[in-house]
């Protein structure tokens, strides 16, 4: 399950790279500004906002544990048709439709995926195991685009990148239909219990909760104090990463002068270090409490934003993006530790609730508003307002309960 939920990761990462990395050529394909393909990005996080909800409520209707995978295959197998079908559009309208349907599977596997490693591992090791799955973004932002680069040197075209990558899903989809059974669950949980620790799902049998019992279930993660913060600090951290990610090969093609081809591999350089960060971080924070990992992650990403100033050819390129890599996904996993902690009954639809309205509206906002100041006031200023958002992301993370009961 940690495998196939880490490979989900990795596609959903490499398809939200696809259309930031062919930016340029898309741009000069429809004739867009720099504003208007920001407005282009966002429309994926309109689907991304849409879909975390409604299939994250879903998937807690349809059941936990190995019930989820039902719902996560319905997600992924949305996105996959999508992706693919992006190919084959001949008009900007199509291209904006299919992005929003895109998001729509995107938005909602991501919750599911992350409340199903969440119900297949001991609760003393879940920061570890979404932090070790959560690999699958840095992995995916470094080999993505060197499949992208590699997919538009062979064949010169940028929608064949859509044709061919989506369908890494196919077999990811078959392998979760094999392992997501209930004798399989038993093992693993049987497995826990006899090695002392405790099964991150209660197994006391109760009713299957009606639509409404779910839907007020997962809406009442609002009123949970933890969570309200939790999906503040996540809109900072998107907002951040967002806004470096859209535009970052035009930042190497316009700026420094690369070739797309190379500005693309540079791109996903923080993919070579992302998931050093995401193993050490999501269990450090096990071990010494959400928040003040949190806290460190903060300070680093900051020196990150601030460092891309600096980024003038491909050595320093690599250098920054880089370093940027032991902080840029690590924030995620823990924050979703944090939820889980927080709200257990609602795992899916309180993360949809966070990666909904965190994610779809600062994914939503970020681009244009970037594309704007970028065209307005230049790159340096694009990373200062960057830095801003992120010293403003102090205050929630200053305001929420620590949920590591032990903190060694």
């Amino acid at each position: 399950m940690l495998v196939v939920t880490t490979m989900a990761i990795l596609m959903n990462s490499i398809d939200r790279l696809i259309l930031p990395t062919l930016m340029p050529a898309i741009m000069e394909e429809f004739n867009l500004t720099t504003i208007e393909a920001g407005f282009l990005n966002s429309l994926s996080f309109i689907g991304t906002f849409l879909g975390a909800l409604i299939l994250g409520f879903f998937s807690d209707y349809i059941g936990s544990g190995y019930k989820r995978c039902y719902s996560w295959v319905i997600a992924v197998a949305i996105e996959i048709g999508a992706g693919v079908a992006t190919a084959f559009c001949k008009t900007l309208g199509a291209f904006q439709a299919l992005r929003i349907v895109m998001g729509f599977g995107s938005g909602g596997s991501e919750p599911i995926n992350v409340a199903l490693i969440g119900e297949w591992w001991q609760k003393e090791n879940r920061g570890f195991a979404i932090g070790l799955h959560h690999t699958g973004f840095p992995l995916g932002q470094f080999v993505g685009p060197v499949l992208i680069g590699g997919v538009i040197a062979l064949t010169a075209s940028w929608r064949d990148v859509f044709l061919f990558i989506p369908l890494l899903g196919v077999p990811i989809i078959i392998i979760q239909l094999i392992i997501a059974t209930p004798k399989k669950q038993k093992k693993v949980y049987d497995w826990i219990k006899d090695n002392g620790m405790t099964v991150p799902i209660d197994e006391t049998p109760v009713a299957k909760p009606t639509f409404k019992e779910t839907l007020f279930s997962g809406l009442n993660c609002l009123k949970n104090r933890n969570c309200l913060l939790a999906i503040i600090l996540f809109f900072g951290f998107i907002w951040a990463e967002m806004g470096i990610a859209t535009f970052l090969t035009v930042h190497l093609t316009q700026e420094v002068g690369l070739d797309l081809a190379t500005a693309a591999v540079i791109s996903g350089a923080s993919g070579l270090t992302g998931w050093i960060g995401q193993i050490f971080w999501g269990h450090y924070s096990d071990m010494k409490g959400r928040k003040i990992c949190l806290g460190v992650i903060i300070v680093g990403w900051i020196a990150a934003a601030i460092a891309c100033n600096f980024i003038v050819s491909v050595a320093t390129g690599w250098i920054i993006l880089v370093g940027w890599g032991l902080f840029r996904n690590s924030p995620f996993p823990v924050i979703y530790a944090f939820l889980i902690d927080s709200a257990p009954k609602a795992a899916a639809s309180g993360m949809g609730l966070m990666i909904g309205i965190a994610l779809g509206s600062a994914g939503f906002l970020v681009a244009p508003i970037a594309g704007w100041i970028i065209a307005d006031f230049g790159f340096t200023t694009h990373y200062m307002v960057i830095t801003a958002a992120l010293l403003l992301s102090c205050i929630p993370l200053f305001l929420m309960k620590e949920t590591v009961k032990q903190v060694a």
